[in-house]
């Protein structure tokens, strides 16, 4: 067949176009992941440390506007307020660190504010652009882990003028002591911050940054009213760009952190690396089918997972250490090339990771799961005590218990941490003995009695009232004697592990402690006094009062470790079932939280719920129905909570709630992928369970360094919006007989197929293997 010149052109022309279309399309789809994330999504309610733009996963800056400066609550970036207060490096728990605010001359250190106009913004994952209406600035953020990165557009006959904000309350903090000063010539600046101690953080908290300037400072003046500082420069015609770079050590550790990380000075590819970083962290999970609105949430969900808890150690591995009497600067271990094996943490408490992180990042990030356990054991080698939120290199002990025991022996029941298995269990036992973790209440620095820890050895509850003397917060009985009675379990599985035999028969029978705080008569968790009397006039649908942000109804099914057992002391699973059924018909009624932020929680219109998923203690509670022979119901309310609680992408809500530090972002994303793990993980061999995953398939790449599998695929036949009930399922082409399969299987790659239909299959069996 003999083809012209003229077809020859015109095919090669087409392949061309072919190419060149093919190019466009694979350069758009790069970023796919991290474009689909909203950040907006539940601003409206935003807190200090919720909001994240200019940042990398878990960095150790977080960058973004603030437009609000006052409180731990109701600060940062809040989308309702019109007015921007200056940029802070540092939203973190318990934390803050230097504000910038470009000006121009006419402003000063008591008179800055702009207002701004979300019709001139842009947010993605790592990159925020802002127009500041009075002064006429276009302010680009972005950042490594260290340094926030600045590009500032002034107007061309503005001589560039940039505040430095280092005194006064900005978010959880009093910042005091801020300087700045001149170094190396007239690029450079050296300074320093300290957050001055909280309730929850009882210690000062140093930061040292250091600044340098694509164009020479002109001149720097001390506010005598604020102490803080405004740094003015000559007109320049091309945009002034600015690198901070953050320390909790030192200003050389700074420099460092500068000189690794970022040594350039070009913005955009910078904020191209941090985009690439979140897109790689991202599609990790790729999901297909559901509206675009699903998906969009679905990774705005993801990406809330993967932020929060920030980095403290710089890159050579110097860390802040203020958890004994004086403070040090601890050296993280390193490999033969002088790279510290793993990164320190900042965090939120751990209260709710047993239903959260601990699965979503056992499955899909273990590395983060891994580097976590190293980071809490490097508190323990150098306090004594395992955390459960530390801030500032210290300990808080934020909320109650022992929540980082039920983390770390997750991690290590799947295999994820297999070295010094030993000395782990050992200061995870010290932790639930008296003097450790457990016997503080929250934010008990300097006793260890408002954890009531002995009455709960003693007696085998933890009474409420516990004591006239409040020794910290948070000082519930009833919660605290269900808490510890699950974290009592899981480290009773690690002693099982460990073949220690004595400690596991003692934490196993610590751990049906719950049983005395169980009255049969009223059917729920109720409080006991010391006498062990029942409280009066009990009603299970107060707040508090015995029970940690929770009310009794929510709290009675905080018994992840033996729902079959407090299924018993209910009359049986029939009863237990139609007791949890009624519950969520009634909480539907309310949206399945108490009100749409988590400082409406407390108000009597919204408290009045008996499952709430806008907090951690009752998050469990839909696939509680996998336990009680009714796994139908667990799809069923798990898919209506998700389409309830878990929707939208609009900034007036989101998590109607708590969203502490990824924890219900994780929730969100488990839910909607339709697996959970009832006891966190922390059984012999841990178990995920199913529920009723919202889109038509969801491709999970798993970790070759920790996982023999490459992807583990879930594939939903018919799924709809009626279609919420699993008829059938296979694994990996084999019927499926049960709701849940071994973490250790999924982890060695394959298909989970699951047939939906509009009506429960009752057949289909809910006894566990």
């Amino acid at each position: 067949m003999i083809i012209s010149d003229r077809k020859i052109l015109i095919y090669s022309l087409f392949a061309l176009l072919v190419f060149v279309s093919s190019c466009k399309e694979v350069k758009e789809t790069k970023l796919f992941y991290t474009k689909m994330v909203v950040p907006t999504v539940d601003t409206e309610n935003s807190r200090w440390f919720f909001f994240t733009s200019a940042s990398r996963p878990f960095g150790m800056v977080n960058l973004s506007p603030d437009t609000e400066t006052k409180g731990a609550w109701g600060s940062g970036y809040r989308y309702q307020v019109d007015t921007i207060k200056g940029f802070s490096h540092i939203h973190a728990w318990q934390l803050a660190g230097p504000s910038v605010m470009p000006v121009t001359r006419d402003a000063d250190c008591s008179d800055y504010y702009s207002p701004f106009s979300h019709d001139k913004e842009e947010i993605t994952p790592g990159y925020h652009r802002v127009y500041l209406e009075r002064f006429g600035i276009t302010a680009e953020l972005t950042s490594t882990k260290r340094v926030g990165f600045h590009r500032y557009q002034f107007k061309a006959d503005e001589n560039p003028v940039v505040l430095f904000n280092l005194n006064g309350e900005l978010g959880p903090s009093l910042m005091k002591n801020g300087s700045v000063v001149l170094k190396d010539g007239m690029h450079r600046m050296i300074g320093e911050v300290t957050n001055e101690a909280t309730f929850r953080r009882p210690k000062d908290c140093k930061v040292f940054f250091i600044v340098d300037f694509s164009a020479p400072v002109d001149n720097i003046e001390k506010d005598t009213i604020t102490g803080n500082y405004r740094v003015s420069f000559q007109r320049i015609n091309e945009p002034l760009l600015m690198k901070v770079a953050i320390s909790y050590t030192s200003n050389e550790n700074a420099a460092k952190n500068m000189e690794e990380e970022l040594p350039g000075w070009d913005f955009d590819k910078v904020v191209k690396d941090s985009q690439e970083e979140w897109n790689n962290m991202l599609s990790r999970i790729k999901v297909e089918g559901g509206t675009s609105d699903q998906q969009k949430r679905f990774y705005t969900d993801l990406w809330h997972a993967l932020q929060g808890r920030r980095i403290i150690s710089d890159v050579n591995g110097d860390y802040p250490d203020n958890t004994g009497e004086l403070f040090r600067i601890g050296h993280l271990p390193v490999d033969e090339n002088g790279k510290p094996l793993f990164n320190h943490y900042n965090s939120d408490s751990f209260w709710g990771a047993q239903w959260t992180i601990n699965t979503l990042w056992g499955l899909v990030y273990p590395e983060i799961a891994d580097e976590f356990v190293q980071s809490l054991m490097q508190y323990y080698k150098d306090g004594g005590l395992v955390p459960r939120g530390p801030s500032g290199g210290n300990y808080t002990y934020v909320m109650t218990g022992a929540s980082s025991t039920p983390f770390i022996v997750s991690a290590i029941q799947k295999g994820i941490v297999k070295d010094n298995i030993k000395p782990i269990y050992e200061a995870l036992k010290k932790n639930h003995l008296p003097g450790g973790i457990m016997s503080k209440s929250g934010y008990e620095h300097n006793t260890n009695i408002g954890g009531g820890l002995n009455n709960y050895i003693k007696e085998n509850y933890i009474p409420y009232p516990l004591a006239e003397v409040e020794y910290g917060a948070h000082q519930d009985g009833v919660s605290q004697t269900l808490e510890n009675a699950y974290q009592d379990w899981t480290l009773a599985q690690l002693a099982h592990k460990l073949r220690y035999v004595d400690d596991e028969r003692y934490f196993t029978q610590r751990s049906f402690n719950y049983q005395n705080v169980f009255d049969s008569i009223s059917g729920w968790m109720r409080p006991r006094n010391k006498c062990g009397q029942w409280k009066a006039d009990f009603d299970p649908y107060q707040i508090d009062n015995g029970f940690i942000e929770a009310n009794g109804a929510q709290a009675t099914w905080f018994v992840p470790h033996n729902i079959e057992d407090l299924a018993t002391l209910m009359g049986g699973k029939k009863k237990a079932a139609d007791k949890l059924h009624h519950s969520f018909i009634e909480a539907e009624q309310l949206g399945f939280t108490a009100g749409t932020s988590h400082d409406r929680e407390t108000h009597p219109e919204f408290s009045r719920i008996p499952i709430n998923y806008g907090n951690q203690p009752s998050i469990q509670t839909a696939f509680i129905f996998n336990y009680l022979d009714k796994p139908w119901l667990t799809q069923y309310w798990s898919r209506k909570v998700v389409e309830t609680v878990y929707e939208g992408i609009i900034p007036a809500r989101g998590y109607n709630g708590d969203e502490d530090q990824g924890l219900m972002g994780s929730l969100a994303v488990l839910m909607k992928m339709g697996l959970f793990s009832m006891k966190g993980g922390c059984s012999l061999e841990p178990q995920l369970e199913i529920g009723s995953p919202i889109f038509d398939k969801i491709t999970i790449e798993l970790n070759s360094k920790y996982y023999t599998g490459n992807k583990l695929i879930i594939k939903t036949e018919d799924n709809s919006d009626q279609n919420v009930f699993v008829q059938s399922a296979e694994w990996n082409g084999k019927e499926l007989k049960n709701w849940s399969l071994p973490q250790n299987d999924l982890v060695k790659g394959g298909t989970l197929i699951l047939n939906m239909g509009s009506e429960p299959n009752k057949q289909w069996t809910s006894e566990l293997k």
